[in-house]
C-alpha cells in the first residue's frame, strides 16, 4: 500500500510540473504585454517602471521583477530567477548570447518589412501562444479585439470626423508623425478614420518632423499621446507657431492618455477604445 501511495505521489507531482506555468523572463514591453492578454504573468521583465508610464495596461502586477534596462538587463540577477525562457525581439538581439546562458531564448518580431505592425502583432500573438500552448486565448483574444475594431468604426460612422495626424511630442518645436507600419494607422484603417499623414515613415513607423508640418492639411486634427516630455507643455504655450497651427487655433485638439507605440494588439485595442471615449463619449459604452 505504502509503495502504491508513493507511486501515486510521484505521477501526481509529474502532473502538475507539466502543467504548472513556465517561469517567463521579458525584455520587451510589446511581448510582454501580450503575454498578460493571454493570461500569463511574466516572473521578471525590464523597466518595470517605465512599462507602467507608457505602456499602462494591461496592468503589470507588483509581484513583477524589474530586470533593469532593456538594452542592458541585470544578468545576475535574471539568473537568480531561473527563467524557463526570455523572450525578446531583434532590438535587443545583441543581448542573445548572454541571455542564452541563462535560459532558451525566443525572439519574436512585431515589426517586419513584410507586413503592417497591425498584421505583425496579431502573428505573434499566435507565435507566442503555440509556444505556451495557449491558442484558444489567443483566438478569442484576436477575435475580441477585431469585434473591437468593428464596434468602434460603427460608432465613429455616425459622427463627421476629420483626418487626424496622429503623434508624440519630442519637445515643443518637434513630433513623431505616426503612418504607414504604424499600429496606429492599423487601427484607423479599421475603425474608418484618415490619417492626415501620408509622407514616408520609419520602420517603426513614424518620422520626425518640424510642428510646423502640421500645417500641411489645415483641416485636420490633432491626435497626441501622452505623456509629454517636461517643460513641453509650457514650451508650446509660449510658441507663436503652435498657437497659429489651423487645428489649435479651432480647437482641434485631442489628448489620449499613453498608449505605447510600438505594443502589439492589447495596445491597438485600448487606442481604438481611447479612440471611441474621445471622439465619441455620449456614446462610448
Amino acid at each position: 500500500m505504502r509503495w502504491l501511495l508513493c507511486v501515486l505521489a510521484l505521477l501526481a507531482a509529474l502532473a502538475q510540473a507539466d502543467t504548472r506555468q513556465p517561469r517567463i523572463a521579458v525584455i520587451d514591453w510589446g511581448l510582454t504585454e501580450t503575454l498578460l492578454g493571454l493570461g500569463v504573468t511574466p516572473i521578471a521583465v525590464a523597466q518595470t517602471e517605465g512599462y507602467r508610464r507608457w505602456v499602462q495596461a494591461p496592468e503589470l502586477p507588483t509581484s513583477v521583477v524589474d530586470l533593469g534596462l532593456r538594452v542592458e538587463p541585470n544578468l545576475e540577477l535574471l539568473s537568480q530567477l531561473k527563467p524557463d525562457m526570455i523572450l525578446i525581439t531583434p532590438q535587443f538581439a545583441a543581448s542573445r548570447p548572454q541571455l542564452e546562458r541563462i535560459a532558451p531564448v525566443h525572439m519574436l518580431a512585431i515589426y517586419t518589412p513584410e507586413a503592417e505592425a497591425y498584421i505583425g502583432a496579431q502573428r505573434v500573438t499566435r507565435e507566442l501562444a503555440e509556444l505556451l500552448g495557449r491558442e484558444a486565448q489567443a483566438e478569442a483574444m484576436i477575435a475580441r479585439i477585431d469585434a473591437t475594431m468593428a464596434r468602434v468604426k460603427q460608432r465613429l460612422a455616425t459622427r463627421e470626423l476629420p483626418p487626424f495626424y496622429v503623434l508624440t511630442f519630442l519637445d515643443e518645436r518637434h513630433v513623431r508623425l505616426f503612418g504607414k507600419q504604424s499600429i496606429y494607422q492599423g487601427v484607423l484603417d479599421r475603425v474608418g478614420l484618415r490619417n492626415a499623414w501620408s509622407g514616408p515613415t520609419n520602420y517603426w513607423g513614424f518620422s520626425q518632423q518640424g510642428i510646423e508640418r502640421l500645417a500641411e492639411e489645415p483641416g485636420a486634427a490633432l491626435l497626441y499621446l501622452e505623456p509629454m516630455p517636461p517643460g513641453t507643455a509650457e514650451g508650446l504655450a509660449a510658441s507663436a507657431l503652435w498657437q497659429q497651427l489651423p487645428a489649435v487655433r479651432e480647437q482641434r485638439l485631442y489628448g489620449l492618455p499613453p498608449v505605447w507605440s510600438f505594443n502589439g494588439l492589447m495596445a491597438a485595442e485600448r487606442f481604438a477604445n481611447l479612440l471611441e471615449a474621445r471622439l465619441a463619449p455620449e456614446i462610448a459604452p
